[in-house]
């Protein structure tokens, strides 16, 4: 059986695509091995226009399917240029030695047309080109036309996860704070986009300075901070309608660095009292539940993906590092034990790593470890990288990186939990603080 190795390890194991040499021997399937040597070729061919006013549509989708494959760091998408063989309809028996040929071990097709009520409707079909053989059924997908974009990330995730077996994470959002204006004196807003950059839209206006936004586990609203009244407060935002209420009641209450936890309703954030900053837990609309007392600055607190525990930074030791304690308070425990200082955690959505900022040796870094503190690794090293968030799935890292210098600016950038597969995720301006969406309903 031939193995090709994909561009990615996830942590100590990595994801290789095994494909068949002959029929007889089986579809391409994925397993767990060591080592990486070229991400899998894929083919994927402009989408089959099953009716004129089809045809932008299907070569747009087909687009987007062929770059969030690249952007993933596991797919190599062939040029066209290089294509024997043309998919003309989107049943027609597939002639797998025109894409042996040029060396495809996967193919997409596709098809796009409009129902009578105007919706779009997309439907793929995904090949391993050594086995001649489907992987899975054939998928459907009918939307509003303008969505259009959201069923080439669809038809993508489902591409990902039958050649990988993980989630994907490309029908996905990013909320994050737009920033424009002179680095000392930069104006702020909160923005949403998709994964990849695309469709941008503002959410509030640049009145005030806003940090930290962060969503709720149904992406339906966002917790940021806020200083329109003068000093930090939390706010909740109802995406959909773009309206905003306070998350507590007291008009002089101080709070910052907030995040759901996976209840939806129940919310930690930090909080500074008679001078000291602690962590709080409270639901929306309830009374403020103190979690920490220690004469120290505990911050940035974010709940475990089952909600049992709080990871939060914390300078009680003299320096800032990483604690993990109960989700009703109790004595933290410190799990952060290399050198330099640690901030800003946030758990994997699938519970198993701990993504955190370091600072050492002069340089920023963002890195991951065990939620025992254990087998650190530092994926990325700059002038100044901070504010990890995960991706849907737990593969992939979206950060702020600020460049040196008085004319330096923000940008986001994403990493792969490897610390493989670095690339700038594209703005209008500059950029920070980035909180991904769970995947879109």
């Amino acid at each position: 059986m031939r193995v090709y190795r994909i561009l990615l390890t996830f942590l100590a194991v990595t994801l290789s695509a095994v494909s068949a040499q002959a029929q007889s021997q089986g579809p391409l399937r994925i397993e767990i091995t060591q080592g990486v040597i070229e991400p899998l070729p894929v083919a994927v061919p402009d989408f089959v226009a099953e009716s004129p006013e089809a045809a932008q549509f299907a070569k747009d989708i087909a687009d987007v399917v062929r770059s969030d494959l690249v952007n993933s760091g596991l797919f190599r998408a062939i040029s066209k240029d290089a294509f024997i063989g043309q998919i003309t309809a989107f049943n027609s028996p597939v002639q797998f030695s025109d894409w042996k040929a040029i060396n495809a071990q996967a193919l997409v097709t596709g098809a796009v047309s409009i129902a009578s009520d105007g919706r779009l409707v997309v439907k793929f079909r995904l090949f391993d080109v050594f086995s001649e053989a489907p992987l899975g059924q054939g998928l459907q997908f009918a939307a509003t036309q303008a969505t259009w974009r959201r069923m080439g990330h669809k038809v993508a995730d489902a591409v990902y996860t039958r050649v990988t077996g993980e989630t994907g994470y490309f029908d996905s959002r990013v909320v994050y704070v737009s920033e424009s204006g002179p680095k000392n004196n930069r104006a702020k807003r909160l923005a949403i986009m998709d994964y990849d950059g695309a469709n941008v839209q503002f959410l509030t206006d640049s009145s005030a300075i806003v940090l930290a936004p962060r969503f709720s586990p149904t992406g339906d609203r966002v917790l940021y901070t806020s200083y329109s009244t003068g000093f930090p407060q939390v706010y909740v935002l109802d995406v959909a309608r773009v309206t905003q209420t306070p998350l507590g009641n007291a008009e002089n209450e101080m709070t910052f660095a907030p995040r759901f936890g996976p209840d939806g309703q129940t919310v930690v954030y930090s909080s500074s009292v008679g001078g000291n900053t602690d962590v709080f837990r409270r639901t929306i609309g309830g009374a403020p539940q103190r979690l920490t007392t220690a004469p120290s600055i505990e911050t940035a607190p974010s709940f475990s993906p089952d909600g049992s525990q709080i990871v939060f930074e914390s300078d009680r030791s003299g320096a800032q590092q990483i604690y993990v304690m109960g989700a009703s308070g109790g004595e933290p425990v410190r799990i952060s034990r290399g050198e330099g200082r640690y901030g800003t955690p946030v758990w994997s959505p699938r519970g198993d790593l701990i993504a955190f900022t370091k600072q050492h040796a002069g340089r920023f870094h963002i890195g991951v470890m065990r939620t025992d503190g254990s087998e650190e690794r530092l994926l990325t090293s700059s002038f100044l990288d901070e504010g990890p968030s995960w991706s849907p799935n737990g593969r992939v890292i979206m950060f702020t990186r600020e460049t040196a210098g008085a004319s330096g600016e923000a940008s986001l950038y994403s990493v792969d939990i490897t610390g493989r597969n670095l690339r700038r995720v594209p703005t209008p301006g500059a950029a920070s603080d980035p909180a991904w969406s769970p995947l879109l309903r």
